[in-house]
């Protein structure tokens, strides 16, 4: 259930952590950050998957400024010299065809990777409406209209978004996974390995669990 007085704030992300949804699913209001500078190897750019050879991260490529400019995350273009986003989505057929509920979702994404989105941004928040489209929420959202390094009125779990912190989600708990007999439960993957496991049960799934 939603809480009133839990607002936090967020990066949109690529398909973002299960941890970041864990938070989206019982916050109240999500404020999503639109002012901050870019980040390399963060979940802006990048998902983590559950492949045949164990986990597999989905880097998508960005066109680079001058060194040492920084650019704002609303500002990064994509690179689509390479087809990244179509290597992608035969990534994530390879890795889900056989887990319960790839079909169930199946035409529904494949758009999403057939296009040519010009910014990173803009393409996240594609990924995030289809995800809680997914999971049948109503979002309450606000973008910001400016930086704050110290948010004062909301919960910041901006760090959600950094993909160096190997300890967030391990708390979890684990559910069936397509690869788990071969390497194990993987925690707090692309929220696409719980759907695509998961299905209907997804949500039930996030309002249970709790980011220590």
């Amino acid at each position: 259930m939603h809480n009133s007085q839990n607002n936090i704030l967020i990066h949109p992300s690529y398909f973002g952590s299960i941890a970041q949804y864990v938070a989206i699913i019982n916050a109240g209001k999500v404020y999503l950050e639109n002012c901050d500078n870019y980040q390399k190897q963060t979940h802006r750019n990048r998902t983590y998957i559950y492949g045949a050879n164990g986990m597999l991260i989905l880097n998508l490529p960005i066109l680079h400024t001058q060194k040492g400019i920084k650019q704002l995350y609303r500002d990064v273009q994509l690179e689509h010299q390479f087809n990244s986003i179509n290597i992608h989505w035969k990534s994530l057929e390879s890795a889900y065809r056989t887990s319960p509920y790839f079909e169930f979702y199946e035409d529904d994404l494949a758009p999403i990777f057939e296009g040519k989105p010009k910014f990173l941004l803009d393409f996240n928040y594609q990924c995030m409406d289809f995800v809680t489209d997914c999971l049948q929420i109503d979002l309450i959202t606000e973008k910001t209209k400016n930086y704050l390094e110290v948010p004062t009125k909301t919960k910041d779990l901006r760090y959600l978004s950094n993909t160096k912190n190997k300890d967030i989600g391990t708390n979890f708990n684990q559910y069936i996974q397509v690869f788990a007999s071969k390497y194990g439960f993987l925690p707090n993957l692309s929220i696409l390995d719980l759907l695509f496991n998961q299905g209907p049960n997804a949500l039930t799934y996030l309002e249970s669990q709790i980011i220590e």
